[in-house]
């Protein structure tokens, strides 16, 4: 229905329109037609907007239950994928180095986790959603908010890019030298775009060189190919163990663990 010019205002409403009518505090009848065009839609709209605003809320899960651990930061509860809220631990294949030896510190990260939930019933409050899908929310085992204790113990660090939340936690954690604070590691949000530290490939390279197996095992786009010393990519290719890569002790070696000579 639209509005003519015989809609006056009634009671809160404009008659002979479909929508209400803009609080006024006049309540003189006036014709549809003095509303500029649009007018009544936008604030019919406004005054949805708390309503809608409630219901975005509401739409947040509480989840509890017992939870299965992926890795570091992350579980899940039923078939809900959760990101623990306001930390980023070292993802499963990352290696830390400590004074005298290399440690996985992804591995060490995600048993720290399990220890945590195993046997508890993990409750969750969800705070966002992540781009992935996830939801990300503060957990708590046993009334322990996990993402609190994995930085005080130092397997995880305060994810500030997205909260301050255990920001005091990583300090103290540092400063107590917990963890992988313990030693020399690559922020996990950095090992994911690929940097590592360099003090861990020398001293995979200084191994490997001392024990006498020096066929560089590598893994790319084109699989598994291993590389003899004075071959044409030998010296540019770096070995990561934390990725799968290996060092072998001859080629028929090589290839009975999967790997090809080059093309």
């Amino acid at each position: 229905m639209k509005c003519d010019q015989s809609s006056t205002y009634q009671s809160g409403k404009m008659t002979g329109c479909n929508v209400a009518c803009p609080i006024v505090a006049d309540k003189r009848a006036f014709n549809c037609s003095d509303v500029p065009k649009g007018t009544i839609v936008t604030m019919a709209l406004l005054l949805m907007l708390p309503w809608l605003t409630v219901g975005a809320t509401l739409a947040k899960e509480n989840m509890i239950g017992k939870a299965i651990v992926t890795d570091g930061d992350t579980i899940r509860i039923n078939n809900s994928k959760i990101r623990i809220h306001g930390i980023d631990a070292p993802e499963s294949k990352q290696t830390c180095k400590l004074p005298n030896k290399i440690i996985r510190c992804g591995e060490m990260a995600t048993d720290a986790m399990m220890k945590m939930v195993s046997g508890n019933t993990v409750t969750c409050e969800q705070t966002d959603t992540d781009r992935y899908g996830r939801i990300v929310a503060i957990c708590r085992a046993n009334g322990v908010d996990v993402g609190q204790r994995l930085v005080q113990t130092g397997w995880a660090v305060a994810y500030r890019r997205y909260s301050s939340r255990y920001v005091t936690d990583e300090d103290a954690a540092r400063t107590g030298k917990l963890g992988m604070w313990q030693g020399e590691f690559v922020k996990p949000w950095d090992w994911r775009r690929g940097v590592r530290l360099q003090s861990v490939s020398a001293a995979s390279d200084r191994a490997a060189t001392s024990s006498g197996c020096r066929i560089k095992g590598n893994i790319s786009k084109s699989g598994r190919i291993y590389h003899v010393p004075g071959s044409l990519w030998y010296g540019r290719t770096k070995i990561d163990e934390a990725k799968g890569e290996k060092w072998f002790c001859s080629a028929s070696e090589a290839k009975q663990a999967g790997w090809r000579a080059p093309k």
